[in-house]
């Protein structure tokens, strides 16, 4: 159990939160929530005492332990990977380093003999003789493989460390799990496992997630950051959702309908306070109308983005026909004669393990690489907008956001209309006019997506689009692709986005390529495709 007394965390005169008062309880796992700087991570670093807030403590049950899932990728360079994951049980890594020390002596001593047994004892009762092989366990569910666990950390590639410090922050039965963004460089079998492991899981957990099938698969609670407090509700993310919308539509009713009884009042008084024989009747509705309040409805923190995608015609009956495209780069054959054909209302899904070849794929069909061999056409009714995965050119030299944007707008358009389609995308005021090389990942993101509204496009090619996003920006990207008309090829790591929005699914393996009319959730328990799969193996 950990709880908070009165927390209270400012940046000189903005108020992260203020006078936090909440027991987070064993069995169930907390979703903490709230807008791109409202202060998730910040918090949780006060919960593990990394950082201290202004005012308030944090208590923690008697020797109970916390672990954290670190995102410092260079700290364990010089440490195996193995016995990176078991640093994390700190206590119990202490007494093996102690226990090998004693053994590793030409001269035992006596002392050294009782000290040992005395370490044994610990040991033992700290589950150490399984450390090893709990550590594995972990570690190759996650996808790091047993021939990598004795190499060192620094031997990794980024994404590898992530999974290894994963591990290292679920070894050994904390009382307390704190993670932030947990399922960063996890596909899709690693997060179903981490699921099955948090659901099982019997102690405190408190999460930071962009994933909202994760948050809807694990949380029992969602603590919300918003008007600088944080109030917990029991239920997933969707129940939460779902829940605040229906409370600010009734505050906004109940508002309506306070207003719109005081509007009759005043109506009533202006027109007989100077009428004798009415006067007491106004006299009585001036005391109605001072009783009248409206209920306080605070700025939220929570702002969603406006997308919407109009394209400027339909597309025509022929949409996109791709035939044995075939491309190797750096001597390793990413595509291998990849075929299939685009039907009006498709919205595609590009699913698995195998990144290169979905973004060298949209490349390809985006104009910006050439395959060696096989083609590709489109029909001459479509008009294509590509998010590339890797947008960074985009945003190279001392422009304004509002010189950014203007280049992509209608010719005829000036600063008046950048502003004003800039606000929508969450950049009002000065906030237009910063340079372009300053921008934050998610900021270069929405500006990636109003280039692409402004194209009026009718094909649209999105390479990992929620990267970066928070989940108010990711919900807008969502319902605008619900409802856009025409057709989407896409690839995205979030579970809720692809489900929700594709109706066609393409996995691009080693052996074939994998097509199927069907949702996300319906090709992940589709027997059939099972069955491909273990053929190719």
């Amino acid at each position: 159990m950990i709880c908070t007394t009165n927390v209270t965390l400012a940046y000189g005169k903005r108020v992260l939160f203020k006078d936090v008062n909440i027991k987070f309880a064993p069995g169930n796992c907390y979703g903490l929530i709230g807008a791109n700087g409202a202060g998730k991570s910040t918090f949780l670093k006060i919960l593990s005492g990394d950082i201290e807030s202004d005012t308030g403590t944090v208590s923690v049950g008697s020797g109970e332990r916390i672990a954290v899932l670190r995102q410092d990728h260079f700290a364990f360079d010089e440490e195996t990977i193995l016995n990176t994951v078991i640093m994390g049980y700190e206590k119990l890594y202490k007494i093996m380093i102690q226990r090998d020390a004693i053994y590793a002596k030409p001269d035992f001593s006596e002392a050294d003999g009782i000290r040992s047994g005395e370490l044994e004892i610990e040991f033992g009762e700290m589950n150490g003789y399984e450390a090893e092989s709990e550590a594995a366990v972990l570690l190759n569910s996650l996808g790091i493989s047993e021939d990598l666990h004795e190499k060192k950390m620094k031997e990794l590639e980024g994404g590898e460390k992530v999974r290894v410090l994963l591990a290292q922050a679920l070894f050994g039965n904390p009382d307390i799990l704190l993670l932030d963004e947990p399922t960063n460089n996890l596909d899709i079998k690693s997060i179903a496992w981490l699921e099955d492991f948090l659901y099982r899981f019997q102690n405190t957990v408190i999460v930071v997630s962009h994933d909202r099938h994760f948050m809807n698969q694990v949380c029992t609670h969602i603590a919300d950051i918003d008007f600088s407090k944080i109030c917990v509700y029991v239920g997933n993310y969707d129940f939460w959702y779902q829940a605040s919308r229906l409370n600010l539509r009734q505050k906004q009713a109940e508002n309506k309908k306070v207003t719109d009884r005081a509007n009759e009042l005043k109506a009533f008084i202006q027109r007989f306070s100077s009428n004798a024989s009415k006067s007491k009747q106004a006299t009585s509705r001036k005391k109605l109308l001072e009783k009248l309040t409206l209920e306080d409805m605070p700025v939220s923190s929570r702002k969603y983005p406006f997308i919407c995608f109009k394209p400027e015609r339909s597309c025509g009956n022929v949409i996109l026909e791709v035939e044995n495209l075939t491309k190797t780069i750096d001597g390793e054959k990413v595509l291998n004669n990849v075929s299939f054909t685009v039907n009006g209302g498709d919205k595609i899904a590009f699913v698995g393990q195998n990144s290169p070849a979905k973004t060298t794929l949209f490349q390809i069909l985006a104009g910006e690489m050439e395959p060696d061999s096989g083609t590709f056409k489109w029909g001459i009714t479509i008009t294509r907008s590509y998010f590339p995965k890797e947008h960074s050119t985009y945003f190279k030299g001392d422009q304004s956001l509002i010189d950014w944007l203007l280049q992509f707008a209608p010719p005829k358009e000036g600063e008046s209309f950048a502003r004003t389609f800039l606000g929508r995308m969450l950049f009002s005021g000065e906030e237009a006019l910063k340079k372009i090389s300053m921008l934050s990942g998610g900021e270069k993101v929405r500006c990636m997506l109003s280039k692409m509204m402004l194209s009026q496009s009718n094909a649209l090619i999105l390479d990992e689009p929620t990267n970066h996003l928070d989940l108010e920006s990711i919900t807008a990207l969502n319902d605008s692709l619900v409802k856009f008309q025409e057709v989407i090829l896409f690839t995205s790591h979030d579970h809720e986005f692809v489900n929700s929005v594709a109706n066609r699914i393409i996995e691009i393996t080693p052996g074939e390529v994998i097509d199927r009319l069907m949702t996300f959730d319906e090709y992940i328990e589709s027997n059939e495709v099972a069955k491909i799969r273990e053929s190719m193996i």
